[in-house]
């Protein structure tokens, strides 16, 4: 929130970060479900007085935004997705609270999945996956809402028929060009609603260099066939794109 304060432009905001929370949600047919959320939570409001006069009467305790995160969890009886969860906790904070004017939750679900025994889901055993579900909600206090959603840490990976040619050469240039090699990455992925208007990716390479060796005793130790690597993610390329509608200005 903007304010001006002696011809000053003064912005501020506060939250809470990192409030794990965990919830249990028992059906009558015997399964349960579960879900792990770590939530971030940053509240845009109208406290100058605390800035200025030493005041805190219109600030809202960072404890407090922790211990929401738990009524409501408890408050939620029926299974939720992690993007309903975040709108529900920015709802709240900018209804229930004056002088809050915009709320912004991010929450990282944890991948935890249903275990399969015999080839069928057990009724109440779970195990953890690879990416993580994440979102960011922005509400305001007029009830405008903007979610993003997307996931982390998705490791792919093939073993041949990857290339890198024809790049620019120069002084500068060690890399040799290559029409086989083994390609991995680590995705990151985002997208905004209403009706996916916007994409975002991330993806880092994740690389797997050929291993040679030799000695001056013997000039082949280990002597690389497309078959041994060691990997590394330091340093590491970075590849992002994103892909937006286009709106029309009718």
């Amino acid at each position: 929130m903007a304010d001006e304060v002696d011809g000053l432009r003064f912005e501020q905001k506060h939250g809470k970060a990192r409030v794990r929370v965990a919830r249990v949600w028992r059906k009558e047919d015997g399964r349960y479900f579960f879900v792990e959320w770590n939530v971030s939570i940053t509240l845009l409001s109208d406290c100058l007085p605390a800035y200025v006069f030493d005041d805190n009467s219109d600030i809202v305790a960072t404890d407090s935004m922790k211990n929401t995160v738990y009524v409501k969890a408890k408050e939620c009886s029926e299974v939720l997705s992690v993007e309903d969860f975040a709108i529900e906790l920015g709802r709240h904070f900018t209804s229930f609270y004056q002088k809050v004017t915009t709320a912004i939750v991010k929450v990282v679900e944890k991948p935890w999945e249903r275990v399969c025994i015999d080839g069928q889901p057990h009724e109440h055993g779970f195990k953890l996956g690879s990416e993580k579900h994440i979102t960011e909600v922005t509400v305001k206090k007029s009830g405008a809402l903007r979610v993003t959603a997307g996931i982390e840490g998705l490791a792919l990976l093939k073993t041949t028929k990857s290339g890198f040619e024809g790049f620019i050469r120069d002084k500068y240039t060690l890399l040799p060009e290559t029409r086989e090699r083994m390609l991995a990455t680590e995705v990151s992925a985002s997208w905004r609603f209403p009706d996916i208007s916007s994409i975002q990716l991330t993806m880092p390479n994740l690389h797997f260099l050929p291993v040679n060796l030799s000695s001056k005793d013997s000039a082949t130790i280990v002597k690389f066939d497309d078959d041994v690597y060691t990997p590394t993610d330091e340093p590491h390329g970075t590849i992002e794109a994103s892909l937006s509608r286009l709106r029309s200005k009718m």
